[in-house]
């Protein structure tokens, strides 16, 4: 795998696991910001507001430095944490995954809830579609009228499409590289005397 790539779900994927009398009900589905997550994992409480836990983990960013687990009153590390390692063992990102618990009145104890939330979310990512995405950044160009033609012969030679385009008495656009190759474009841009190259985000 490149350094500029990562794996995201393209569509969602439920589970079910079940064990004495419990029941755990999976679900995997694509978060792009923490507060994607939380109203995603809230909306869940209320559809099933009779279960007893609704534990979750999600990461978000390629770089994968945004996580969170939580064991929603189920003992500490038995919940959160195995479903964090679940997402972490399919190397992907931008992803939440719910495990809600109706009791069954058995208590299985620490292994078995360990077993029980990291098999459910598992089958929740094994129903789920994974692709690979690739991690590009944004710049834009600014520039005087005359230098479109150098600019749009670097951009058609890069195979750049053109994002936010304003033509005017000064001219503004945007583009969208892939992470390994944005230094060496932006550098070409740099190049051209009288194009200002800032770049903008990466995404």
């Amino acid at each position: 795998m490149n350094n500029d790539t990562y794996n995201m779900l393209s569509a969602p994927g439920d589970g079910l696991y079940k064990e004495k009398g419990s029941k755990f009900i999976a679900q995997a589905f694509t978060v792009m910001s923490e507060d994607e997550a939380k109203a995603a994992i809230a909306d869940i409480r209320k559809k099933y507001f009779d279960a007893r836990h609704h534990c979750f983990a999600y990461m978000i960013g390629p770089d994968k430095k945004t996580f969170r687990s939580s064991d929603d009153g189920e003992p500490s590390g038995t919940a959160g944490k195995p479903i964090l390692n679940q997402i972490l063992s399919k190397d992907i990102t931008n992803v939440c995954v719910v495990v809600t618990r109706y009791f069954g009145g058995i208590k299985l104890g620490t292994s078995g809830l360990i077993n029980a939330y990291k098999t459910a979310a598992r089958d929740a990512l094994d129903n789920a579609t994974i692709v690979e995405k690739t991690i590009n950044e944004i710049y834009c160009l600014e520039f005087a009228y005359p230098l479109m033609n150098e600019v749009m012969r670097i951009m058609k030679e890069e195979n750049l499409e053109t994002l936010n385009p304003r033509f005017e008495m000064d001219c503004y656009l945007e583009f969208s590289t892939r992470k390994m190759s944005a230094s060496r474009i932006s550098e070409r841009f740099h190049n051209l005397f009288g194009v200002k190259t800032t770049y903008i985000k990466t995404m």
